[in-house]
């Protein structure tokens, strides 16, 4: 690894450090019978009675759907539990199917302990009615829908939801039939408050990974931020077409057929709470013509936080999936994930699969990888003329610059050439940074050691927490950081006068760093770094077969004498010139400053026309003449 390379290799590392800095139960309820037609099943709680008359003077003529009793239905398919309650014909829990918590409990995306859907409305005359205050008729539509009716103010409040089979998706519609007159013209009010709970092991990186997203119906799209431990709060001013919250690897979003005219999206955290990690808050407006002329149409989707699935769910429903920003996502996009899933056709385990997308990306990559190794090769073969200039010019360091350029330039050599491939490879640093810790097809599986890719391996724990680093060590972050130490040190060995000094310390003292900061992070992450480097240095010697120190020696000397008259052109120019000028610039300071130097003498001294240096004198002091 020569200076160049090494530049690269930190500038790649505070790059990343940056990028880190700005840039996880209680036990569910036991699940109702399978039922795979819509089937009510009444609640053991007995409500108490209502006081009618307070009833009437809160609701008015809507008070007649204000008693009875909750009963609870279940629509159910191979991948979602959805359980409905009569008592505001909502959504009261989800389950899905096929999934389970870190902990091995089913995974509940919500109950109706942690989390409320409710819809509420102004009257004509000024009364406040939310939905969960009415009881609602159940009645089956065929496999998988279900109706709530409610007959109040001499009209109907109808919801319909269907549950198609195998899918995450839960259609929805609400529609007051005859209620113009009762109901004001203004915007209903449909609100989420979704208590989050920790289903993966990483209690912190649970949190962190959990936000709402919500997309406008211009096309934009924003989130609240999700590493935030203060309040957040986002007011919408103009229509959405969904909001979604994100838990980590999961999503319990809902889409509007029209829109939504306005919202306001809020999240807290209480680091004191062992309950709940996060709570996120979506408050949507729904246009009140859409719920009187029935197209007040919507899905809930509650499902993976899966790229492929969200995809089809609805426009930029895919950003759920956090794959990083700009060209990074791009790279995770269209080429890591589209070569994973191909991957993953063929081949079970996932260890397996981040083996083969290393050594794929390394093939791509091996052209610029060639490049830096021939960089390396010339400036080891120059460095001579170098030590030379050094020692020629030991302490001005502009001509050492220039004649430095003018042997670079005479010999046909880019000092460049050996960082610019290093750098070229940042946006397949950054983009596998993020894609491993978000990616749901590494969740809780297994490898080697390692009992979920998804998040850090524990397999050390330490009976204490050390700042930085936690109550653990990851054995995959400890050999990644070995063969971090290793490259460097053969690299180093290889060329041993081009690290010299602070560049040399900084080269082992990075991959120390960087076992603290990966320590908790993917175990998928680590693994693919520890292969990354054994890749590398297989690639280096491999590499070092085919630049042979003569040969790069004999094509400098060509090149010297082809380029012998040749004049800089371009960027070297006008460096070139540069230099000089800052030469030229240092000697008139030099010169200026000898000039004053005699100025001085000559104004300290009399000198006696004749007389040689040893007969000069101070000068007597000058009476000075008060006024």
């Amino acid at each position: 690894m020569d200076r160049n390379s090494a530049i690269g290799v930190f500038l790649m590392a505070a790059l990343l450090l940056i990028y880190l800095q700005f840039a996880p139960k209680p036990e569910p309820k036991k699940a109702a019978p399978a039922n795979t037609t819509a089937a009510a099943r009444v609640a053991k709680a007995t409500p108490a009675a209502p006081d009618s008359v307070a009833l009437a003077r809160q609701l008015g003529t809507f008070a007649a759907a204000a008693q009875g009793a909750a009963q609870a239905t279940e629509l159910k398919n191979d991948l979602l539990t959805v359980t409905l309650s009569s008592k505001g014909g909502r959504v009261e829990a989800v389950r899905l199917n096929k999934y389970k918590t870190f902990f091995g409990r089913p995974l509940d995306l919500f109950d109706a302990k942690s989390a409320q859907l409710d819809t509420r409305f102004r009257t004509t005359d000024g009364r406040q009615v939310k939905l969960s205050d009415l009881y609602f008729r159940a009645e089956p539509q065929g496999s998988n829908a279900l109706r709530f009716v409610a007959d109040v103010a001499g009209g109907q409040i109808e919801q319909t939801y269907t549950l198609p089979a195998n899918s995450y998706e839960l259609s929805y519609n609400l529609r007051f039939n005859g209620l113009s007159g009762a109901v004001a013209q203004e915007p209903l009010t449909f609100t989420f408050v979704d208590n989050v709970r920790q289903t993966e092991q990483d209690r912190k990186q649970n949190r962190n990974h959990t936000t709402i997203n919500r997309y406008l119906s211009s096309g934009e799209h924003t989130a609240l931020a999700e590493t935030s431990e203060t309040p957040e709060e986002i007011k919408v001013a103009e229509p959405m077409k969904w909001v979604a919250h994100k838990h980590d690897f999961f999503v319990a979003g809902i889409i509007a057929d029209n829109q939504f005219s306005s919202g306001q999206l809020n999240s807290s955290v209480d680091l004191n709470d062992t309950t709940y990690i996060k709570t996120l808050t979506s408050t949507l407006a729904i246009p009140a013509a859409d719920v009187q002329q029935g197209k007040a149409n919507f899905r809930f989707y509650f499902g993976p936080n899966s790229f492929n699935i969200l995809k089809e769910v609805a426009p930029d429903f895919d950003q759920n999936v956090y794959l990083g920003w700009g060209l990074f996502r791009w790279v995770n996009r269209f080429v890591v994930l589209p070569v994973f899933h191909f991957l993953e056709q063929f081949i079970g385990s996932y260890g397996i699969i981040i083996v083969l997308l290393v050594v794929l990306i390394k093939l791509v990559t091996w052209p610029l990888t060639y490049k830096t190794y021939e960089s390396q090769a010339k400036m080891k073969v120059l460095k001579p003329e170098l030590d030379a200039i050094k020692e020629k010019y030991p302490d001005d360091q502009v001509k050492q610059q220039q004649e430095t350029m003018k042997l670079h330039q005479s010999m046909g050599v880019n000092p460049l050439s050996g960082c610019i491939p290093t750098l070229l490879t940042i946006p397949i640093l950054f983009a596998m940074f993020q894609f491993f810790p978000n990616a749901i097809e590494l969740r809780q599986q297994p490898f080697l050691w390692a009992h979920d890719l998804s998040t850090y391996d524990d397999l050390i724990k330490l009976p204490f927490t050390v700042p930085f680093l936690g109550n653990h060590i990851s054995l995959f972050t400890v050999l990644m950081t070995i063969s971090t130490l290793a490259m460097t040190y053969q690299s180093n060995q290889s060329n041993p006068a081009a690290m010299q000094g602070p560049m040399k310390f900084y080269s082992y003292l990075m991959p120390l760093v960087f076992f603290f900061v990966l320590n908790s992070f993917a175990a998928g992450l680590t693994w693919y770094y520890l292969v990354s480097n054994l890749v590398t240095m297989a690639q280096q010697a491999i590499t070092r077969r085919f630049v042979d120190d003569t040969k790069v020696r004999a094509k400098l000397e060509a090149n010297k004498v082809k380029n012998k008259d040749k004049k800089p052109t371009g960027f070297a120019a006008r460096l070139q010139d540069a230099m000089k000028a800052a030469q030229e610039k240092e000697a008139q300071s030099r010169q200026g400053g000898r000039a004053a130097t005699a100025t001085t003498n000559d104004d300290d001294t009399d000198v006696e026309p004749g007389t040689g240096a040893s007969d000069i004198s101070p000068k007597k002091p000058r009476k000075t003449r008060r006024p």
